[in-house]
């Protein structure tokens, strides 16, 4: 199954994969092979934390490479969802008198100071499939929380 994810998304991993196996990977490598010229590794910190950093450094390569293997890119500008809210949508939103704009993103995108919220959230789930000026209930910690939506864009 395809994970849907934003251009943006997609570029963000992409740029980590590389930073990880241009840089990360050939530094850790020196410091592996420096740590060995110190002599007995049995007893040699900087040898034991530079191989479990090499492990750290390629379970992310290979969990990127699978992630970026797997997805399905999404540019919200190509979208025509009729002003559904849909993967990639702007949503303007209102509760409690107090407006926020949210894009609807891939887990691995959400941040929530950014103003980027997952798909596969509470408020993202609820959201999905609606339109301007209906409201949705989504349950959170603090209680019910009534947001109506004001507008959807694709941006």
């Amino acid at each position: 199954m395809k994970t849907p994810m934003t251009r943006r998304g997609a570029d963000l991993l992409r740029s980590e994969l590389h930073r990880l196996k241009t840089v990360e990977r050939p530094a850790n490598s020196q410091a592996i092979g420096e740590a060995r010229a110190h002599g007995d590794l049995s007893e040699n910190a900087e040898y034991h934390a530079a191989r479990e950093r090499a492990g750290f450094i390629e379970g992310r390569i290979a969990e990127i490479e699978a992630k970026l293997g797997n997805a399905q890119i999404v540019d919200p500008k190509l979208v025509d969802a009729e002003g559904r809210c849909v993967f990639g949508a702007t949503v303007d939103i209102e509760t409690d008198g107090e407006t926020a704009t949210w894009q609807i993103v891939g887990e691995d995108e959400a941040d929530i100071k950014a103003h980027r919220i997952s798909y596969s959230s509470p408020i993202g789930k609820a959201l999905i499939g609606k339109e301007s000026g209906e409201i949705v209930e989504v349950k959170t910690p603090g209680g019910l929380k009534r947001y109506e939506i004001i507008d959807v864009r694709y941006e």
